[in-house]
């Protein structure tokens, strides 16, 4: 299939639009040939390749237009232009010669006319590229994908994405716009990916508004910010464009991160690199129960979307982190709640999207587990979310959020200590298809500004807001109340249904209006009945 033609100037960036759908167009060339999972480590290894090799180039062409114009000779200028520090200094990775997109494209469709003969495959020459690219940045080792050469990737249809990624260019207004298009396009694509493979995709990737309620909650200015089970990433970057909108210093945060899954860990690798963010996911991935990657590292925040209900896991009676129970063999889930507060500072808080029954289970010692942790007072506001905003799960899903303190002045000028606030967001959302809902930026908004008013934070102050309950949304409750009901934190408990509009109509008119309108339809469900009947005679007959 030849390139997309387009009828714009070729040299200009895409439309966001016009990108996607030239990209997931080359995710569609190798569909019928693997499966999601393989498919996916293609495509975003090549969106990587191409976005380092295209922000190379716009520096490089900047590197020349700045020494012209300070009157350098050709010849100084060439030997500036491969200063590695002119590059690595200005957030750009050092691209080889070879691991170029232009010498990828020139020699694409001359290897696959050598085929058979001595010249390399289009496959060897992508896998050589990550190679170079690697060894030339430390941070990128044991992180790009090496599997464009396998006897399942059909080198003729790898040749034809190259082909079509040159009319993709990601770059056009400086590094910075580059790598926020690049991030768009690779959680575009991981949500994409994560649709395509249902209940796996859940592993790697949650979605948009889901992170945003947990960081636009927590609100992490500074600090270290930790994901314990971290998937693609998605928390940081999403820390990140937090930072972003707030005109905040991006280096004001450290990142910490640990991953189970190899190809995942290797994704979210990916993800950091492109959003500048120098996070320590360890030099490997690794089991969180089994061995804590960062043992001695105390968190100011942590988020976190763990797999839930897992039953197969690291489990020891004996694990300090059990400081509130020990977990049953077979669920993990008050394992992730536990690990996660043994990794809070002193004044830490935290934002963990779990299964609804957390919050009201009793099976195994969950029950009393949880009481402790509510006697600890260290549950500060949960929050249920609306159904079908996970496409890979039908699960109903709920948001704990923890702090380590609750009086004035941590983080807050309100004293909440013995206090829990309760958010039934479960009317909120709009349906994106028939099988996802999304939530709104005023969901999102609604949510943290319930929180923030709630806790009277800087941000609730400064947009002049205060708490009041609403009944049916929200309500502040003691812990006397939670203990009354057993301890269950189903926020549909505590906070009442909401008032339902008088239309002024009395109600023994609108029973009889109602009860009319009802023997209408029998009356009709039964002619179409008899219409149907007739109409299947006729065809017997």
């Amino acid at each position: 299939m030849p390139p997309r033609k387009r009828t714009s100037d070729p040299s200009a960036p895409m439309t966001m639009k016009q990108l996607k759908d030239t990209l997931w167009k080359a995710a569609d060339k190798l569909r019928g040939s693997m499966d999601a999972s393989q498919y996916k480590d293609v495509i975003l290894g090549l969106v990587f390749l191409k976005y380092v090799s295209d922000a190379f180039d716009e520096r490089r062409e900047q590197i020349r237009t700045d020494l012209t114009a300070e009157g350098y000779r050709e010849d100084q200028i060439e030997g500036l232009l491969n200063d590695i520090d002119e590059y690595t200094g200005h957030g750009v990775f050092w691209v080889p010669t070879t691991a170029r997109w232009r010498y990828l494209a020139q020699h694409a469709k001359g290897t696959q006319a050598a085929m058979g003969q001595a010249a390399q495959t289009i496959g060897e020459l992508v896998d050589g590229a990550m190679d170079h690219i690697m060894g030339s940045n430390s941070s990128l080792v044991g992180t790009l994908p090496r599997i464009y050469n396998r006897d399942n990737v059909d080198q003729r249809r790898l040749g034809e994405l190259i082909d079509l990624f040159n009319d993709a260019r990601f770059t056009g207004n400086g590094a910075t716009k580059a790598r926020d298009l690049l991030g768009e396009v690779y959680e575009y694509f991981l949500g994409k990916f994560a649709a395509a493979e249902g209940k796996r995709g859940g592993e790697f990737y949650t979605p948009r508004g889901v992170v945003r309620v947990l960081v636009e909650v927590l609100e992490p200015y500074s600090g270290r910010v930790y994901d314990p089970c971290c998937g693609s990433g998605g928390m940081f970057v999403q820390t990140e464009q937090f930072l972003e909108r707030h005109n905040q210093d991006l280096q004001a945060i450290s990142v910490y991160g640990q991953e189970l899954n190899e190809r995942t860990w290797r994704m979210a690798k990916m993800n950091l690199a492109v959003h500048g963010l120098n996070g320590n996911l360890s030099s490997r991935w690794g089991d969180t129960f089994a061995r804590d990657q960062h043992p001695d590292v105390q968190m100011d925040y942590v988020l976190a979307n763990p797999p839930f209900n897992i039953k197969d896991w690291a489990r020891s009676e004996s694990d300090p982190r059990w400081k509130y129970g020990v977990p049953p063999a077979g669920n993990a889930n008050y394992a992730w709640i536990q690990h996660i507060l043994s990794k809070l500072a002193p004044g830490g808080s935290a934002g963990v999207v779990m299964a609804n029954g957390s919050m009201s289970t009793n099976s195994g010692g969950e029950g009393e587990i949880r009481a402790r942790l509510v006697e600890a007072d260290l549950v500060s506001c949960m929050v249920a979310l609306p159904t079908q905003l996970f496409r890979s799960t039908g699960i109903p899903v709920c948001l704990w959020f923890f702090a380590k303190d609750k009086t004035a002045g941590s983080k807050g000028s309100v004293d909440r200590t013995g206090q829990v606030l309760f958010i039934d967001a479960r009317n909120l959302g709009y349906m994106v298809d028939r099988a996802e809902r999304a939530l709104s930026e005023d969901d999102i908004a609604k949510i943290a500004n319930t929180y923030h008013a709630w806790r009277g934070t800087a941000s609730a102050v400064e947009a002049g807001l205060t708490y009041d309950d609403e009944l049916g949304f929200s309500r502040s409750a003691t812990l006397a109340e939670i203990k009354t009901a057993d301890y269950a934190l189903t926020p549909g408990r505590y906070v009442g249904a909401a008032d339902v509009e008088d239309d002024g109509e009395p109600l023994e008119d609108k029973i009889e209006r109602l009860t009319k309108e009802l023997l209408e339809q029998f009356d009709e469900a039964a002619r179409l009945e008899k219409v149907v009947r007739e109409q299947l005679g006729r065809v017997r007959g």
